[in-house]
């Protein structure tokens, strides 16, 4: 093509803003700033083309791409997930489904103003803690507590308010890493204290502690091996007697729990896994734990203790730099509250201990009613299997749940599984065996149809 043709094309194409105001009808209430993005974007890619040799779009095609690159623009990032996994607290996809009373929360105080840290009695500023402090203390036994962003956050939070320049002594057995190389050893030393490794990887005595005691230590760090297990040859030290050591020596012992049950696990068919309240009944004089594992609430970590540890924390420097939001305390105490009442309740509102106290014939039944939905090509199959769901994000890392689901069978099954993650919603699914796995533990209500056309719409898209 001559370079006189090409200039004419290029003349022809509209300019920015004549392109936004064609478009004005089409997305009537549409951000000005947004729509000229789009057609600078639209006429950039149709200039290439023309450059390129390729015939001029036509103007009403033109105007459709701009509005689908408009709509790219303004939809959030933040993709809804079909969560298949079989994993309950994925820590990818969000971990925990908050209640739908924590949803509502966060909507209330998201639309307006709210008493934060306004001391309506005064009228002068107060502390936002006093929207948890009081439920946790119930749910506990503590005497105070506070919030950080997250238990990392917690744990730094700590140990800089109790520790800084000090000795903290920590078993080696429990020298732990968690997703994302969050190392104990690591935040230690961004928490400018130091650390005094005691006993083996395997099994630590009362005697490693107390003959690592001197004038220098400033605390004693249990941390609660969330992720991990190790078996065989091992022991370690039960909490109750590291607190007599501490009381002996006037040493506090801080119990990084991790994902910090509120409620014995077993009334949901799972291993116990510590609570807070038996840490703080043991003695500790501070723990630490998530507000998005066994919770359920959002990301957040909580400490509570005694309160005249916790009275130092509250004003150490980090507290302000590692604080939460009103969006977080509103979740965080809306998913609170439901842990006064009985198990059977909270598996009636809470996403959580649903999906735990989930029955295998319940899974059983929704697995077959999914697989009759799909509508595969004639290289593809889906039978129901069993398989086994998990925790996730560190809880009850060994234990498996034993769950039902669908298998899919099609020539690509990479292929299938990066097609369902492009998609929207965007599904995550497990690969095994050569197969698709979709677990129905972790699939929300209402979710299965949607799920069903996903999978039929690609599989007749790839291979029909």
């Amino acid at each position: 093509m001559k370079d006189n043709e090409i200039n004419r094309r290029l003349r022809e194409l509209p300019a920015v803003h004549e392109l936004a105001e064609e478009l004005r009808s089409e997305i009537p209430d549409a951000a000005p700033a947004a729509v000229r993005e789009a057609c600078r974007k639209t006429l950039e890619t149709e200039r290439k083309r023309i450059l390129d040799g390729d015939d001029p779009t036509p103007t009403d095609e033109l105007k459709k791409h701009t509005v689908i690159e408009y709509g790219n623009l303004n939809d959030s990032s933040m993709k809804n997930v079909i969560n298949a996994t079989g994993v309950i607290l994925h820590t990818a996809i969000g971990r925990a489904c908050l209640p739908e009373r924590s949803i509502e929360e966060v909507y209330r105080v998201a639309r307006g103003y709210s008493v934060l840290q306004w001391d309506e009695e005064t009228g002068r500023r107060g502390h936002r803690d006093i929207h948890t402090e009081k439920l946790i203390c119930e749910l506990t036994g503590s005497e105070a507590a506070t919030i950080a962003n997250n238990n990392a956050g917690a744990t730094l939070l700590v140990l800089s308010a109790l520790a800084r320049g000090r000795e903290v002594i920590v078993s080696r057995g429990q020298l732990v890493e968690i997703g994302g190389s969050f190392r104990i050893p690591e935040v230690m030393k961004q928490s400018g204290a130091h650390m005094r490794e005691v006993g083996c990887t395997n099994r630590t005595h009362l005697r490693d502690y107390r003959e690592a005691v001197n004038e220098n230590t400033a605390v004693i760090l249990r941390v609660h091996p969330s992720n991990y297990r190790i078996r065989g040859f091992t022991g370690e030290v039960p909490l109750e007697e590291l607190v007599e050591l501490g009381r002996e020596y006037e040493i506090p012992v801080v119990d990084d729990l991790g994902a910090g049950s509120y409620v014995d696990l077993k009334h949901f068919g799972l291993p116990s896994e510590p609570t807070v309240r038996s840490s703080i009944e043991a003695g500790a004089a501070v723990v630490t734990s998530s507000g998005d594992k066994l919770i359920g609430g959002p990301q957040s970590g909580i400490i509570s203790g005694q309160r005249k540890y916790i009275d130092l924390i509250k004003k150490h420097p980090l507290a302000r730099a590692l604080r939460v939001g009103k969006l977080t305390i509103a979740a965080l105490e809306a998913a609170l509250v439901l842990f006064r009442e009985d198990p059977e309740y909270l598996i009636a509102n809470h996403p959580l201990y649903r999906m735990f106290a989930m029955k295998r014939i319940e899974l059983k039944k929704n697995a077959d009613e999914f697989v009759s939905m799909l509508e595969l090509p004639d290289s593809c199959s889906a039978t129901v299997i069993e398989t086994d769901s998990y925790v996730g994000s560190g809880a009850l890392p060994d234990h498996a749940i034993p769950s039902w689901g669908a298998a899919v069978s099609c020539p690509d099954t990479e292929l299938l599984a990066r097609g369902l993650r492009l998609g929207s919603p965007a599904v995550a699914s497990r690969i095994e065996d050569g197969l698709l796995k979709l677990d129905m533990r972790t699939i929300q209500p209402g979710e299965a149809e949607e799920l069903a056309v996903l999978v039929n719409k690609l599989t007749g898209e790839l291979w029909a």
